[in-house]
């Protein structure tokens, strides 16, 4: 099949990708304060676990579900706006946690940043792509390392700003979404006048020429994959500190340390593993990604302290690498659907995470932290379904 060329892949526009990764940065910044603030709100407003619980779930509910269903919309019908619009959404949810005076507004409060994370993720995935100049892995690993870093910066900032001077101090935090809707205002322009300058050039034709049944079964083994991967790092997330301090005695201060390394090594592996995909292709990155990770994963409930710590860094810098190759072979797959296709991904992993979290917390309770560990150790051997992913010489045009 001839390839026509697309004179958007000529070069990235870097400004735009950098713009797109901070507003990510803000995006989970922000939605990663509501599970710092759990215990200051439980304190102030006497909130059961029951309670703290629906927060979550209002939460990864509207932030998970929605995000396939916005993605589809926007594949049909165009719409930039959305981006600024999304972060409004964050902004109204942050004012309301930080003003509300009932338990019910709280409730809306999340669900309103859950929408806004939902509207944001799939459109600003898209806006990565367009951006990237034919450097897909590489313009989505870079948008999605600002999330990551902005995940774990949220804490710190609950700790050191909203802890000391209380509850209001969230509202504080408007102001940067605030900052995020004026730069995504710019980001939202530039993608307008994108799509009008397109709209006058012949389509570009690439990517899967495969039978329907051949794409759904690769996209099934692809969530497979993000399942085993997201539940494993959901272990590492929730538990990791109790593991530590059960097994090595550790003090809060140093399990908390040995965590922020971790979190630490899988924002350098999802800096990297679209970087490493655009040279090698996002396959290989896959299938080195979650198999090769599983000899650390198999030696790390055995290690001794310092050994734990090697580990769990080469297992967040190996395991965190496939997410962005998994988003851009995806995209491949199902081409002319990518809002569809992020939206999916970005919610199916939030989702799965959350759910993984319960689960594994259920069987702790009942077993203990060890045999988690010990059991999540053989999650990546997941990775062994990439042998039935399409090969790149079955896709047409090139993927890598």
């Amino acid at each position: 099949m001839a390839i026509v060329r697309d004179p958007s892949r000529d070069a990235a526009v870097w400004a735009v990708i950098v713009g797109i990764s901070l507003c990510h940065l803000l995006n989970d910044v922000m939605q990663s304060l509501l599970a710092a603030i759990y215990p200051l709100l439980q304190a102030e407003f006497g909130l059961s676990f029951w309670q703290i619980g629906m927060m979550t779930f209002a939460f990864q509910v509207t932030a998970s579900l929605l995000q396939p269903a916005v993605g589809m919309a926007t594949d049909r019908h165009p719409f930039p706006q959305v981006l600024p619009i999304g972060m409004g959404s964050t902004l109204a949810g942050l004012l309301l946690l930080a003003l509300a005076d009932r338990y019910a507004l709280l409730l809306a409060g999340a669900m309103l940043i859950g929408i806004g994370s939902a509207v944001f993720h799939p459109e600003a995935s898209r806006v990565a792509r367009l951006a990237s100049g034919g450097r897909y892995g590489t313009a989505q690993s870079l948008f999605q390392v600002g999330g990551n870093f902005g995940s774990a910066l949220g804490p710190l900032l609950a700790a050191f700003v909203v802890v000391p001077l209380g509850r209001p101090a969230i509202a504080w935090f408007a102001v940067a979404a605030l900052a995020g809707m004026l730069i995504l205002q710019r980001i939202a322009a530039w993608h307008g006048r994108m799509r009008r300058a397109a709209a006058g050039r012949p389509a570009s034709r690439h990517g899967a020429v495969l039978p329907r049944r051949r794409v759904v079964l690769a996209i099934v083994l692809l969530a497979t994959l993000v399942l085993s991967k997201n539940s494993y790092t959901a272990s590492i997330t929730s538990y990791y500190i109790f593991f530590l301090i059960e097994r090595f005695d550790l003090g809060t201060q140093a399990a908390q340390m040995m965590l922020f390394l971790f979190l630490a090594s899988t924002a350098v592996g999802v800096g990297i593993g679209g970087i490493i995909g655009d040279r090698v292709g996002a396959l290989r990155v896959i299938w080195i990604s979650i198999i090769g990770v599983l000899p650390f994963t198999l030696m790390m409930p055995h290690a001794g302290l310092i050994g734990t710590g090697v580990l769990s860094v080469l297992i967040g810098v190996l395991l965190s690498c496939a997410f962005p190759a998994i988003v851009v072979y995806a995209q491949e797959l199902v081409p002319g659907r990518i809002g569809l296709i992020a939206g999916l991904f970005f919610g199916f992993a939030f989702g799965m995470g959350g759910i993984a979290a319960a689960l594994l917390g259920a069987l702790a309770d009942a077993r203990g932290l060890a045999f988690v560990y010990q059991l999540c150790a053989f999650l990546p051997a997941a990775g062994l379904l990439t042998v039935f992913l399409p090969r790149p010489r079955e896709l047409a045009g090139r993927m890598a």
